[in-house]
């Protein structure tokens, strides 16, 4: 009876980060998911990254002087054994001793999907528990077929509760990052059509 590989997993044997760090430049982008690397998906779209964009550049615009905003891919070194890149992250100026030439090495203050057809379980699911249980305070979903923004804080029993979503012209509110201020209808309307 042979082991059955999960989904995504390109290698049988678990590594450090020490061995992820030394892999070859392939042009392709990993996660180390409880030590096992994981291929993610292709590159983002066109609207993907866009989205991206226009969400840091709103967050530096507001919230530049406190906290560092970083973009993918940027390795955020959670263990020895869990290595993830988020699509945005933020990180308070008082707690920069977690920003490393390796990446960020630590829980940052907030950490953003942006979701995509084929990241929406990694997203919603594996992402959110590992950003759960290493304590990062504050995640954002944000779903671009519908435009809205999920958010979720951590709670004291270690787990992910959804605070709010927001959409149209509701201003996105975070008690961690008060200067926040933007709206989903402003990034949407920010975004060029694409065409297929």
């Amino acid at each position: 009876m042979t082991k059955e590989k999960k989904p995504g997993i390109i290698r049988e044997t678990p590594m450090t980060y020490g061995e992820y760090a030394s892999l070859p430049e392939d042009g392709n982008r990993y996660e180390l998911v409880d030590g096992f690397l994981e291929l993610m998906s292709p590159s983002a779209s066109t609207l993907h990254q866009l989205i991206s964009h226009r969400i840091q550049f709103k967050l530096t615009q507001t919230c530049d002087r406190d906290n560092i905003i970083l973009d993918a891919p940027i390795d955020l070194i959670l263990s020895d054994r869990e290595v993830r890149q988020p699509d945005l992250v933020v990180l308070h100026r008082s707690r920069l001793s977690l920003l490393t030439r390796r990446g960020i090495e630590g829980p940052p203050d907030l950490v953003a999907e942006i979701l995509s057809p084929s990241s929406i379980r990694r997203d919603k699911v594996g992402k959110r528990n590992t950003y759960a249980k290493y304590g990062i305070p504050e995640y954002w979903i944000i779903d671009p077929a519908s435009w809205t923004l999920e958010q979720y804080v951590l709670t004291d029993s270690g787990a992910y509760d959804l605070l709010d979503v927001f959409a149209g012209d509701e201003p996105v509110r975070s008690e961690r990052l008060p200067c926040v201020s933007f709206t989903m209808e402003e990034v949407r309307t920010a975004i060029p059509d694409i065409r297929d």
